[in-house]
Protein backbone atom coordinates (compact mmCIF):
# COMPACT_ATOMS: atom_id res chain seq x y z
CA UNK A 1 0.00 0.00 0.00
CA UNK A 2 2.79 1.98 1.19
CA UNK A 3 4.54 2.15 -2.85
CA UNK A 4 1.03 3.77 -4.10
CA UNK A 5 1.14 6.35 -2.00
CA UNK A 6 4.94 6.66 -2.96
CA UNK A 7 3.94 6.76 -6.86
CA UNK A 8 1.45 9.32 -6.40
CA UNK A 9 3.72 11.23 -4.34
CA UNK A 10 6.43 10.88 -6.99
CA UNK A 11 4.16 12.06 -9.92
CA UNK A 12 2.67 14.64 -7.78
CA UNK A 13 5.87 16.38 -7.39
CA UNK A 14 6.49 15.84 -11.10
CA UNK A 15 3.51 17.83 -11.53
CA UNK A 16 4.60 20.58 -9.20
CA UNK A 17 7.74 20.99 -10.85
CA UNK A 18 6.21 20.77 -14.31
CA UNK A 19 4.08 23.81 -13.26
CA UNK A 20 6.82 25.55 -11.73
CA UNK A 21 8.73 25.30 -14.90
CA UNK A 22 5.51 26.23 -17.10
CA UNK A 23 4.66 29.02 -14.90
CA UNK A 24 8.47 30.85 -15.86
CA UNK A 25 7.91 29.34 -19.24
CA UNK A 26 4.72 31.95 -19.60
CA UNK A 27 5.68 34.80 -17.42
CA UNK A 28 8.72 35.79 -19.59
CA UNK A 29 6.61 34.47 -22.85
CA UNK A 30 8.78 35.12 -25.80
CA UNK A 31 7.79 33.70 -29.64
CA UNK A 32 10.51 31.57 -29.92
CA UNK A 33 9.73 29.47 -26.18
CA UNK A 34 6.21 28.32 -28.24
CA UNK A 35 8.21 25.17 -28.49
CA UNK A 36 9.23 24.72 -24.85
CA UNK A 37 5.24 25.93 -23.84
CA UNK A 38 4.16 23.28 -26.08
CA UNK A 39 6.00 20.82 -24.53
CA UNK A 40 5.70 21.82 -20.87
CA UNK A 41 1.45 21.85 -21.84
CA UNK A 42 1.97 18.39 -23.09
CA UNK A 43 4.18 16.79 -20.06
CA UNK A 44 1.25 18.71 -17.84
CA UNK A 45 -1.46 16.88 -19.52
CA UNK A 46 0.58 13.78 -19.74
CA UNK A 47 1.21 14.48 -15.52
CA UNK A 48 -2.55 14.70 -15.17
CA UNK A 49 -3.11 11.25 -16.61
CA UNK A 50 -0.27 9.86 -14.57
CA UNK A 51 -2.06 11.23 -11.33
CA UNK A 52 -5.57 10.06 -12.20
CA UNK A 53 -4.07 6.75 -12.39
CA UNK A 54 -2.65 6.53 -9.40
CA UNK A 55 -6.27 7.69 -7.97
CA UNK A 56 -7.82 4.68 -9.47
CA UNK A 57 -5.55 2.93 -7.69
CA UNK A 58 -6.19 4.44 -4.39
CA UNK A 59 -10.13 4.74 -4.48
CA UNK A 60 -10.50 3.05 -1.62
CA UNK A 61 -8.99 5.37 0.80
CA UNK A 62 -11.35 7.85 2.86
CA UNK A 63 -9.58 10.75 4.49
CA UNK A 64 -11.78 13.27 6.72
CA UNK A 65 -12.55 16.75 5.46
CA UNK A 66 -11.51 17.86 9.05
CA UNK A 67 -8.12 17.11 7.79
CA UNK A 68 -8.26 19.19 4.90
CA UNK A 69 -9.51 21.74 6.98
CA UNK A 70 -6.15 21.61 9.26
CA UNK A 71 -4.48 21.47 5.90
CA UNK A 72 -6.21 24.92 4.75
CA UNK A 73 -5.25 26.25 8.45
CA UNK A 74 -1.64 25.20 7.90
CA UNK A 75 -1.46 22.88 10.62
CA UNK A 76 -0.40 19.56 10.12
CA UNK A 77 -2.89 17.23 9.23
CA UNK A 78 -0.87 14.38 11.71
CA UNK A 79 -2.24 16.72 14.35
CA UNK A 80 -5.88 15.51 13.66
CA UNK A 81 -5.06 12.34 14.18
CA UNK A 82 -3.28 12.40 17.39
CA UNK A 83 -6.11 14.94 18.67
CA UNK A 84 -8.93 12.26 17.59
CA UNK A 85 -6.63 9.60 19.44
CA UNK A 86 -6.96 12.00 22.24
CA UNK A 87 -10.69 12.11 22.19
CA UNK A 88 -11.11 8.90 21.99
CA UNK A 89 -8.97 8.07 24.57
CA UNK A 90 -10.58 11.06 26.84
CA UNK A 91 -14.47 9.09 25.48
CA UNK A 92 -12.90 5.76 26.65
CA UNK A 93 -12.00 6.64 30.13
CA UNK A 94 -15.12 8.52 30.12
CA UNK A 95 -16.99 5.13 29.31
CA UNK A 96 -14.55 3.52 31.77
CA UNK A 97 -15.64 5.19 34.61
CA UNK A 98 -19.28 5.08 34.09
CA UNK A 99 -19.07 1.52 33.77
CA UNK A 100 -17.01 1.37 37.14
CA UNK A 101 -19.81 3.36 38.40
CA UNK A 102 -22.54 1.01 37.56
CA UNK A 103 -20.45 -2.09 38.83
CA UNK A 104 -20.50 -0.48 41.95
CA UNK A 105 -23.89 0.78 42.13
CA UNK A 106 -25.22 -2.80 41.05
CA UNK A 107 -22.97 -4.52 44.06
CA UNK A 108 -24.55 -2.12 46.18
CA UNK A 109 -28.22 -2.57 44.77
CA UNK A 110 -27.45 -6.39 45.15
CA UNK A 111 -26.32 -5.84 48.90
CA UNK A 112 -29.13 -3.91 49.48
CA UNK A 113 -31.56 -5.87 48.33
CA UNK A 114 -30.20 -9.19 49.94
CA UNK A 115 -30.90 -7.18 53.21
CA UNK A 116 -34.16 -6.23 52.50
CA UNK A 117 -35.49 -9.02 50.12
CA UNK A 118 -33.24 -12.21 51.45
CA UNK A 119 -35.14 -15.06 49.70
CA UNK A 120 -35.85 -13.31 46.50
CA UNK A 121 -31.72 -12.68 46.21
CA UNK A 122 -31.36 -15.69 46.85
CA UNK A 123 -32.80 -17.20 44.24
CA UNK A 124 -31.45 -14.47 42.17
CA UNK A 125 -28.18 -15.32 43.14
CA UNK A 126 -28.87 -18.84 42.58
CA UNK A 127 -29.74 -18.12 38.85
CA UNK A 128 -26.50 -15.71 38.20
CA UNK A 129 -24.27 -16.92 40.19
CA UNK A 130 -22.94 -16.57 43.91
CA UNK A 131 -20.71 -13.77 43.74
CA UNK A 132 -22.26 -10.51 42.54
CA UNK A 133 -19.37 -8.14 40.35
CA UNK A 134 -17.26 -5.58 43.05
Amino acid sequence: MAEKFDNLEEHLEKFVENIRQLGIIVSDFQPSSQTGLNQKLNFMITGLQDIEKCRQQLHDINVPLEAFEYIDQGRNPQLYTKECLERALAKNEQVKGKIDTMTKFKSLLISELGKVFPEEMARYKAIHGDDPPS
